[in-house]
């Protein structure tokens, strides 16, 4: 399988990523969003992002990638859908119905999400065997993993596909089953929550958290960063799809958490959440 022209659906931080990603491998790519304005604040980021590492001696003209990347008003037939929408089950099951209604019946569609599990959107197709979780890491043009998630019905020759195709951009496949939030949240998401809850029960300020998460365990980054980096809505919704999947209180949210939320500090991408940015 070539896959010469990709389908990215979603438009934020991840979507951009990997759009960029596919058009760094010379592939063409068609990018949907349906909010108004987002594929424009995408290709912005995009760029950007292109001429940093081209700052940094890659080998890439951030003109001719950009070139490859073309926003798209509706899904658009192509070889390969990845979905990156938010971590919604229902609006992800939109998005398969309608892909698998538009791509042709040889195309594979693939979704980024960090733990819906990929047999509830296969299910919504007429092609579960070309289903498959193409799970990316954030920044994903600097992130080398991609877990590939396989359901009982994806075929071989499908993930073999999609594994070869990781290792195409410059990627490291790693495979897991399907089960709420893989191996990569199931284990980083309780990591995350006992964080919270250390910062929640008082036993220190989030940047002792943070270095001693760091320095004590070598990790480049402490839980609490990382939840802002990810999006402290984002790591809510995973918990919640881990604690009702695998029926286990230990998954619940903390409150703290929920509270960062609801204020709408989101991390990052809204300029406030453990940290200010």
């Amino acid at each position: 399988m070539r896959f010469e022209h990709v389908l990215v659906v979603g438009a934020g931080q991840m979507g951009a990523g990997i759009a960029q990603t596919f058009a760094v491998s010379g592939r063409r790519v068609s990018l949907h969003d349906p909010f108004p304005g987002a594929t424009d604040k995408a290709r912005a980021g995009m760029e950007k992002s292109l001429t940093r590492l081209a700052e940094k001696g890659a080998d890439l003209d951030a003109g001719e990638v950009l070139a490859r990347v073309e926003p798209a008003d509706d899904l658009v037939p192509a070889d390969l859908m990845v979905e990156a929408v938010v971590e919604d089950a229902d609006v992800k099951k939109d998005i398969f119905r309608r892909a698998d209604a538009t791509l042709p019946a040889q195309a594979i569609l693939a979704s980024n999400t960090s733990s819906i599990p990929i047999a509830t959107l296969a299910a919504e197709t007429g092609r579960p065997d070309r289903v498959i979780g193409m799970h990316f890491f954030n920044p994903v043009p600097v992130m080398a993993l991609v877990e590939v998630v396989r359901t009982p019905h994806t075929s071989d020759e499908t993930a073999a596909a999609v594994v070869e195709l990781a290792r195409e951009l410059g990627k490291t496949p790693a495979e897991a089953n399907d089960f709420p939030g893989f191996v990569s949240n199931r284990i980083l998401m309780p990591y995350v929550n006992e964080a919270v809850w250390a910062l929640h029960d008082g036993v220190a300020e989030p940047e002792a958290i943070d270095t001693i998460a760091k320095l004590g365990f070598n990790h480049p980054m402490g839980p609490l960063a990382l939840a802002d980096l990810i999006g402290l809505d984002t790591c809510v919704a995973i918990m919640e799809v881990l604690e009702e999947g695998l029926s286990d209180a230990r998954y619940a949210p903390c409150p703290l958490l929920r509270e960062h939320v609801e204020a709408g500090r989101l991390g990052r991408k809204t300029g406030q959440g453990f940290y200010t940015y």
